[in-house]
């Protein structure tokens, strides 16, 4: 027959199992409020993952970027130059006219036409200026289009990059909040064997004064509260690790009390996803840079075909400055680009992307043979788990009982102390097997859930 704290210990463990033994009929998607506003905290301050979000916002730039190479490009061009020497033309007016001038002044009487002299005209421009908008139009470039599709593809991926990172966080956030409750739990057990062995001392220090004891049972068990404390301080200190690890996944000042949620925390452990690895997003990653070497083949046989763009320049040419109607200018035209002959190097290019592709074809496959290896590693953990908490929750029951047994026949004064302490220690030990065993379906949980991409981002 149990003391009513043995009672009071067994049924706090109860609904959990009944909980697991549900669940593992029929897995339910149950969640966790606390933890959930955890994960939603983490999501919008972890700096990892705002490092990949970064990375996704500067693949949508470069998307952008691509798309903008349909429109025109319009830029102000303007030269001045002075120039002096170099090759000229020589115009021999002087020699042509002035024979005509003197024969029109001698017809005329009249000096009204002037003798001219040769003209020599430098080539390069002196004093001259050039300012015009020059337009340039891309009307046939297939290098445009497949430049796009592959910014897209790497927007895919970086976005299954970002989820990638999420789920980790997921996990690593979910096992670490396990193992600090675990570590709490630890902590719980063990104060109450230090009550243990406080009435332990309590009853040797009776027996001793009433001469039914010698004080070699009272030093052990005062050794024993000593070692209990001791242990008891470490599992404080474990504590404050795996807090301060959780509180790091989450930004936050790394002693910032956590605010544990034992209400249904295995049913979270057990939710699963029926699809299997379908929803992992690294597979998503792998098929979109598969997909962007397949656009890049595509890329390099676009070369085979011409590039067609037009062009129009709007502006102003003169010399010293002048500015009028006859300086002003407009040209335009069409501009054709056919490269015939390269050395084979775009054949070469090729055949690098095709190679490229079967390359990703192949790590697609690798992946996926791997996460269907690690989603069947999860569920036998996980069933491992759920047979040790099993398995550990009827341990603790029997240990209790051989406790309170032992106890009673060691107050009668039947039993020797070592025989005592080993029945404190087997209890202590269950108690702390079992702690290990809920935290353990929790984390096995949290992986299983990882391996299938369950959570919900």
């Amino acid at each position: 027959m149990f003391t009513s704290i043995s009672k009071m210990k067994l049924f706090s463990w109860l609904p959990q199992l009944l909980v697991c033994l549900a669940l593992l009929g029929s897995p339910a998607q149950a969640q966790q409020p606390v933890l959930d506003q955890y994960i939603q905290e983490a999501f919008g301050s972890n700096q990892g993952l705002r490092q990949q979000q970064l990375n996704l916002e500067k693949a949508m730039y470069a998307l952008r970027e691509a798309k903008s190479y349909y429109m025109p490009n319009v830029g102000f061009n303007a030269t001045y130059t002075r120039a002096d020497g170099g090759r000229t033309i020589d115009l021999p007016i002087g020699d042509l006219l002035n024979p005509i001038y003197s024969t029109l002044n001698q017809l005329t009487a009249t000096g009204n036409f002037p003798q001219i002299e040769n003209q020599q005209v430098l080539l390069n421009p002196d004093n001259f200026y050039d300012a015009k908008l020059h337009t340039t139009l891309p009307l046939i470039n297939m290098e445009i289009g497949y430049n796009k599709r592959i910014k897209q593809e790497a927007i895919t991926a970086q976005q299954a990059a970002v989820n990638v990172y999420k789920r980790e966080l997921v996990k690593d956030i979910k096992s670490a909040y396990y193992r600090y409750y675990q570590a709490t739990q630890a902590i719980a057990i063990y104060e109450s064997s230090l009550k243990l062995v406080a009435e332990n001392v309590r009853v040797n220090e009776s027996l001793l004064r009433n001469g039914a004891r010698n004080a070699t049972a009272l030093t052990r068990s005062q050794a024993e509260q000593e070692q209990v404390s001791a242990a008891r301080q470490e599992q404080e200190d474990l504590a404050k690790s795996a807090k301060a690890y959780f509180n790091f996944l989450l930004n936050r000042e790394l002693s910032t009390a956590i605010i544990l949620d034992t209400s249904n925390l295995a049913a979270d452990a057990l939710a699963q996803n029926t699809n299997g690895i379908s929803g992992r997003d690294e597979l998503t990653q792998l098929k979109a840079v598969q997909q962007m070497y397949a656009q890049s083949t595509g890329l390099q046989k676009s070369n085979a075909i011409p590039k067609l763009s037009a062009f129009l320049d709007l502006g102003s040419q003169a010399f010293n400055f002048n500015v009028s109607s006859k300086s002003m200018y407009y040209l335009g035209g069409i501009s054709l680009q056919w490269d015939l002959f390269a050395g084979n190097r775009n054949n070469f290019k090729i055949r690098q992307a095709s190679l490229e592709t079967q390359a990703a074809q192949a790590r697609y496959d690798e992946a996926e043979s791997l996460f269907k290896l690690q989603e069947e590693q999860a569920k036998n953990k996980l069933n491992t788990a759920l047979t040790n908490y099993k398995s550990a929750l009827s341990q603790e029951a029997l240990a209790i009982r051989y406790y309170n047994d032992q106890f009673k026949v060691y107050k009668e004064g039947q039993l020797l102390y070592i025989e005592l302490i080993d029945a404190q220690n087997q209890l202590t030990g269950a108690r702390l097997r079992l702690s290990l065993a809920s935290a353990d379906i929790r984390i096995a949980g949290a992986e299983l859930e990882r391996s299938q991409a369950a959570y919900p981002l």
